[in-house]
């Protein structure tokens, strides 16, 4: 068997999203299965280190992943070591552009999670810095690879839904402000002068999900609100929330289709999932979850008649049919970065690259604009 062996820093992912989704959920099992199989004889080996500012953290982290990675706290050293071919950045948002031009200017191919800056200039600056420069790059769009998302897909692939109508979307979850119960998310997500806020996280996602699944973003109506003021930090002290926690949003697309989408950090689930999307269609409807999904067709669809004086005889959760699961689906992190290794090493098209990190970018910023203004904001084509 031939080993392609492909050296990989690993920045920042001593935070909860790069440990659990990229280290141990994506490389690490990569790893132990033997790499990615691009042949009877050959396969691509992951050879990651883990850089960050706290040792202590990067060796319980390396223990915990099982590979026994090698760690370093001095990114300039690694970066000028040939051997370590692609960089990956998993920190805040803040950290991200210089640590990413640093590894441009190193030559070596990028790969990072999102939003990649905090305004499109500087996104769609490290795109054009990257091609200029002739390197690979890629950004993490995992919510594409979802077993919901991948089952909407093929039922839009079959022509299910007749002509597609509107999209609706809720995402969000109650996140503990700190302090009787621990948040669930990192302070720096609160703080705007930490580049934090649900409309720069959320909104980035929204842009690939729609472009790539339903039709290409082309307005943006959004209103955004802080409705927790008040927070508390990793270390039990109080703070001022003064990122957006929740944004309401109306996206135009291309094709006609209205997508609506709530994000909150401030909100009690009572729906499948903590992600649903609603699509509706001529023909049919269908809700998916993060790994579910289910049907209704047009010969399924009841009939009410709006009485409020008496109760609803309709059960309207009957009557919707689960879309089978037709094969295994792993990790959606997982597998984007399986194609990334085979984009770096085969050559094979990797369409998920910075020019898509600067759109996503793009779309929040324009939310933020439109909620300032109170107005749709229409999105204006980044030149490839």
């Amino acid at each position: 068997m031939k080993i392609n062996r492909v050296g990989i820093i690993m920045n920042g992912v001593t935070g909860r999203m790069g440990s659990n989704q990229h280290l141990l959920r994506s490389v690490a099992a990569i790893i132990k299965q033997g790499g990615v199989k691009i042949s009877d004889d050959q396969a691509i080996m992951p050879d990651p280190i883990l850089v960050g500012r706290s040792e202590g953290k990067l060796r319980e982290l390396a223990t915990l992943s099982g590979v026994n990675p090698k760690i370093s706290t001095a990114l300039p050293s690694v970066l000028a070591d040939p051997q370590y071919t692609v960089y990956f950045d998993a920190q805040s948002t803040d950290r991200r552009v210089d640590a990413v031009q640093q590894a441009i200017a190193a030559g070596k191919s990028i790969y990072c999670e999102k939003p990649t800056a905090s305004n499109t200039a500087q996104a769609y600056g490290l795109y054009t810095l990257a091609k200029k420069a002739g390197v690979k790059h890629g950004v993490v769009q995992d919510k594409l690879w979802l077993p919901g998302i991948i089952k909407l897909r093929q039922l839009i692939a079959t022509g299910f839904f007749g002509e597609i109508l509107s999209v609706r979307g809720e995402f969000g979850y109650w996140v503990f402000e700190g302090d009787s119960i621990i948040p669930q998310r990192p302070s720096w997500n609160y703080r705007a002068e930490d580049a934090g806020g649900i409309i720069i996280d959320m909104l980035c996602h929204w842009r690939y999900l729609l472009d790539n699944v339903f039709g290409k973003v082309q307005a943006v109506s959004c209103l955004g609100a802080t409705h927790i003021k008040k927070r508390w930090d990793e270390n039990g002290r109080p703070y001022a929330a003064t990122a957006d926690d929740s944004a309401y949003a109306t996206f135009e697309l291309a094709n006609g289709i209205i997508a609506q989408f709530n994000s909150s950090w401030c909100v009690r689930v009572r729906r499948d999932d903590l992600l649903t999307l609603q699509v509706d269609g001529t023909r049919g409807s269908a809700v998916a979850g993060l790994r579910n999904c289910v049907s209704q067709q047009y010969n399924n669809t009841p009939r009410p008649v709006w009485n409020p004086d008496i109760d609803q005889p309709i059960n309207f959760f009957n009557g919707w049919s689960d879309v089978p699961t037709q094969r295994a689906m792993d990790n959606a992190f997982k597998i984007q970065w399986e194609l990334f290794l085979r984009h770096v090493v085969l050559d094979e098209p990797f369409p998920w690259n910075l020019l898509e990190a600067a759109k996503g970018v793009q779309l929040a910023e324009q939310g933020i604009a439109s909620w300032k203004k109170r107005a749709w904001v229409t999105l204006e084509p980044l030149a490839e």
